[in-house]
């Protein structure tokens, strides 16, 4: 079936935008979140790193 048979409405046609826009804001915070999720890593591993830096200055002082 073609789009334009589907989509033969004025009503169908919002629907549809209103689908898609929900997808996309469904997305993008997923996406948000995610982002969120490798910022804390990030952080984690900058100190892990930092802890090791300092564990082995002391070992070689």
């Amino acid at each position: 079936m073609k789009t334009e048979t589907l989509l033969n409405s004025t009503g169908d046609r919002e629907r549809l935008a209103k689908l898609a826009q929900s997808y996309q804001a469904d997305q993008q915070l997923k996406y948000l979140h995610l982002q969120a999720e490798v910022e804390v890593l990030l952080q984690q591993l900058r100190a892990l790193e930092q802890r090791r830096q300092r564990t082995e200055q002391h070992v070689h002082n």
